[in-house]
């Protein structure tokens, strides 16, 4: 792949992948086929902010799990009530990172 587009999807993109993934990314877009741009720049990615918002607001009946595709753990904070808060304050801190994760994996799966 072109080193431009690959440094302008980057630049565009920075804000839903840990600092220390982007790295990982650059090297496996540079690697990849031209054809794959196409399908990566369409990819909608998870938004960190949207998911901590969420989680803030309706952490307790387990929309942010549900908005990363945890339906387990959204399940379970939608019975217990965020298993009576604790486990929504704890998303509070870690929903972020756990969003740029996801997000993460999905890219990379698509650059395989």
């Amino acid at each position: 792949m072109d080193a431009t587009k690959v440094d302008m999807f980057l630049t565009a993109n920075r804000e839903y992948f840990l600092p220390n993934h982007v790295l990982l990314i650059k090297e496996r877009m540079l690697q990849a086929d031209e054809s794959k741009y196409s399908l990566i720049s369409m990819m909608e990615f998870k938004n960190p902010t949207t998911i901590l918002i969420m989680s803030v607001l309706l952490g307790s009946l387990g929309v942010d799990r549900f908005m990363l595709g945890d339906t387990g753990m959204g399940v379970l904070k939608l019975l217990t009530c965020g298993v009576c808060g604790i486990l929504t304050i704890i998303d509070w801190f870690s929903v972020s990172k756990k969003a740029k994760e996801k997000n993460f994996q999905t890219i990379m799966e698509m650059l395989l």
